[in-house]
């Protein structure tokens, strides 16, 4: 079974968070480039050092969603530490948006023609604001994420590790855009 890196779920002190916190860091540092030598990236706009993250409108079936991958882009963004997740009153920059859909799609079938593997896709739609003059560094921008998972697989996945696999793949999109690319 594939270990979530950014679980959706995940709490301080619950069973096995410390396996995850790691692959979490690890993953988060090499994403944003500081390897050896440093804490950060460098390629944010020195006048922009702190973020607010909004919790997410959700507008899927899926309840808690928003909150989730609020909670999920917030802590992603502390493991990065190139900029410091603040209160709305106290950041340069806020990061605000909609979870817009959530499906689950049949991908495979076994001979007798059952189901045996789905598809499990988010798409969230943001925009990153600089908080002081209004300017869109993105604005309405998609992610999408998808994760796969095996019906009465013997390793255990389940239409929660689809998701947490398309939320993984959403995050490490918005990190690498909100702190690299510009």
């Amino acid at each position: 079974m594939k270990t979530p890196l950014f679980p959706c779920r995940f709490f301080p002190g619950a069973p096995g968070a410390l396996p995850h916190l790691a692959g979490l860091v690890m993953v988060c540092c090499l994403l944003a480039g500081c390897g050896v030598y440093s804490a950060s990236s460098g390629r944010v706009d020195e006048n922009l050092k702190k973020v607010a993250v909004q919790y997410l409108e959700n507008l899927t079936p899926e309840p808690n969603l928003g909150v989730e991958l609020s909670d999920v882009i917030i802590f992603a963004l502390q493991v990065d530490n190139t900029l410091k997740v603040v209160d709305e009153a106290s950041s340069d920059s806020i990061i605000s948006g909609k979870v817009v859909r959530y499906t689950r799609r049949p991908v495979s079938a076994t001979q007798e023609l059952t189901i045996d593997e789905y598809q499990v896709r988010v798409a969230v739609v943001l925009t990153f604001t600089v908080r002081a003059t209004g300017e869109k560094i993105f604005d309405n921008r998609r992610f999408t994420g998808t994760g796969n998972y095996v019906l009465n697989d013997p390793q255990g996945t389940s239409e929660e590790t689809g998701r947490n696999e398309a939320v993984e793949e959403i995050v490490r999109d918005i990190l690498a855009l909100v702190v690299e690319d510009w």
